[in-house]
C-alpha cells in the first residue's frame, strides 16, 4: 500500500445507471481525487459475484490529507456531473483509515475486504500461495458530513477496522480472507476494475 492512510468505501450501483456511473468515475471522479495533493493512488474494485457492488480505495500520504484542506474542499463543492451521480450510491460505507500493518507491493487482480470490530487483537495479515499483499487498516475518527454525503441521502455507514487481502488467485484470496476474518465480520470479494496513480 502506498502511504500511511486511506479512504475506504463500499457501495452498490443500480444496473440501469452502472455504465454511465463507471464512465463518470473513470473519466472525471477518480482523476479529480488523485489530483489532490497527498493522494497517491486510487483503485476501483468490482464485485466478483455481483457486478453492482464496488470497493474503492484511495491511498494517501497521511491522515491529514483526508481530514482537511483540498480534499474537504472538493467534497463540499462537487462538480455538476458528480451532483448527478451521487444519489445513485446505495448502501454507502465510507471510512478514513490509517495503516496498522501489512505487506506486499503492486496491484493484485483480486481483492477481498474484511470489515470488522474486534473484541480482541485484530488478525495478522494472512500469507499463502496466490496471495501477494495484505493490509490492516483502522479508522480512528469519524468522517465529517459533507455536501456529497448529503446528496447520497442517508448518512454513510463506517467501519472500525478493515483487512484487505489481494492476490492473483481469486480462490486463494477469498480463502485467506475468510480464515482470517473474526466472527461477525463482513467479507467481500472483488476484481480490479480501474486504477490511477498520481503523476
Amino acid at each position: 500500500m502506498l502511504g500511511s492512510a486511506a479512504v475506504t468505501m463500499w457501495w452498490d450501483i443500480p444496473a440501469d445507471v452502472r455504465a454511465g456511473w463507471e464512465e463518470w468515475h473513470t473519466v472525471e471522479h477518480m482523476p479529480e481525487r488523485v489530483g489532490i495533493p497527498g493522494f497517491l493512488r486510487g483503485t476501483r474494485w468490482v464485485g466478483v459475484r455481483d457486478e453492482g457492488t464496488y470497493f474503492v480505495l484511495y491511498e494517501t500520504a497521511e491522515l491529514a490529507t483526508i481530514t482537511s484542506g483540498p480534499y474537504l474542499e472538493r467534497l463540499n463543492n462537487p462538480t455538476p456531473w458528480s451532483q448527478r451521480m451521487m444519489p445513485h450510491h446505495k448502501n454507502m460505507v465510507r471510512s478514513l483509515c490509517v495503516a496498522r500493518g501489512g505487506y506486499g507491493e503492486g496491484l493484485p487482480y483480486a481483492m477481498a475486504t474484511v470489515r470488522f470490530s474486534p473484541d480482541k487483537a485484530p488478525p495478522e495479515p494472512p500469507r499463502r500461495k496466490g496471495v501477494t499483499c495484505a493490509y490492516l487498516l483502522q479508522s480512528p475518527l469519524a468522517a465529517p458530513a459533507t455536501a456529497e454525503q448529503k446528496m447520497r441521502g442517508a448518512a454513510d455507514k463506517t467501519v472500525d477496522w478493515a483487512l484487505l487481502v489481494g492476490g492473483y488467485d481469486v480462490a486463494a484470496v477469498e480463502a485467506a480472507a475468510r480464515e482470517a476474518a473474526p466472527p461477525n465480520a463482513i467479507v467481500g470479494l472483488y476484481r480490479l476494475g480501474f486504477s490511477l496513480a498520481a503523476r
